[in-house]
């Protein structure tokens, strides 16, 4: 629970579980917790059609350069709109081929534009948790709107898919959002790290809090930023490499978790799913990998680890 290193009050943990983590005790014996995460964001990025200055800049086959700023930019518009009218089912039929179920980190006004995906989401079984209101940088964002946002999101999530969401990850976080999404309440956990191969507890809002860490490196976004996979072959290679040195871990005696993130308009994109594909086919051959949800993880540690009071 300790947030300061050991003997000194800087506010980072070095330590973790040091070099005897906890067998995480996975479900039927399993010696890997796989987590996909698809990330449905389309609609809710920089536009002013969202009110905003500009276009978007990040995550899409052009980035960077300068925003267009008091009118739309139809050509980076478009590149989104693809993720939500193409990609979005591609990726889908892609997971329940292998009946493998995903969490879904939603941006509250991007289901708000297409409910039809949201329902699908629900459907299908899957995992429907918050991403925040906006696909968007809240560093400096005031306190009251990013708690009014928090608030917008659950319930739009809620009121679209029939559950209220417990997983939250925003991304791009202001220096207030974990305790913001603590004190709102009905979360199970946060995904706001990179910190380790394993859930684990922080104190919020003066409580504990279970963080279940997110990854930037066995991700699509990689596509989209430097250094990263210049081709689909280094994408399915790197997740593979990843996967099996975790499985190795597993089977040697310390098992982990390994969480894959993705985006409906960048591995949803036609060669680019085909080495999704391969990698999931490689996964379904190795019957002692869980894999699930990120809410069922937080279920089975909250139930198999809980805090330390």
């Amino acid at each position: 629970m300790s947030t300061l290193a050991a003997d000194t009050d800087y506010p980072r943990d070095f330590l973790g579980y040091g070099e005897a983590p906890p067998d995480p005790r996975w479900p039927n014996g399993a010696k890997l917790a796989l987590s996909c995460v698809l990330n449905y964001e389309e609609g809710g990025e920089n536009t002013v059609l969202n009110g905003d200055a500009g276009s978007e800049l990040y995550l899409h086959e052009v980035p960077g350069g300068s925003p267009v700023l008091g009118e739309r930019n139809r050509t980076v518009e478009s590149q989104f709109d693809y993720g939500a009218r193409a990609g979005v089912w591609r990726v889908l039929r892609a997971f329940a081929q292998h009946r493998f179920p995903l969490t879904i980190y939603a941006v509250g006004r991007a289901l708000e534009l297409n409910p039809t995906v949201a329902r699908a989401f629900a459907a299908q079984g899957h995992e429907v948790a918050s991403h925040a209101w906006r696909w968007i940088d809240y560093h400096d964002t005031d306190e009251a709107t990013e708690r009014a946002e928090i608030a917008r999101c659950v319930e739009t999530i809620e009121r679209l898919t029939g559950s209220r969401p417990v997983g939250w990850y925003t991304g791009r976080i202001s220096p207030r959002t974990r305790r913001l999404v603590a004190e709102h309440g009905g979360f199970l956990y946060d995904s706001d790290a990179y910190d380790d191969d394993l859930p684990h507890y922080v104190t919020a809002a003066g409580k504990p809090h279970l963080v279940i860490p997110y990854t930037l490196d066995a991700n699509d976004m990689k596509y989209a930023v430097p250094p990263g996979f210049s081709s689909p072959d280094g994408f399915e290679r790197y997740l593979t490499d990843a996967f099996d040195t975790l499985l190795a871990e597993g089977r040697a005696g310390a098992p982990k978790m390994m969480s894959v993130g993705l985006h409906c308009r960048i591995v949803g994109r036609p060669g680019r799913a085909a080495a999704l594909k391969r990698f999931l086919a490689h996964v379904a051959r190795h019957p002692d990998v869980w894999v699930c949800r990120r809410a069922d993880i937080a279920r089975h540690w909250l139930a198999t680890h809980p805090p330390i009071a």
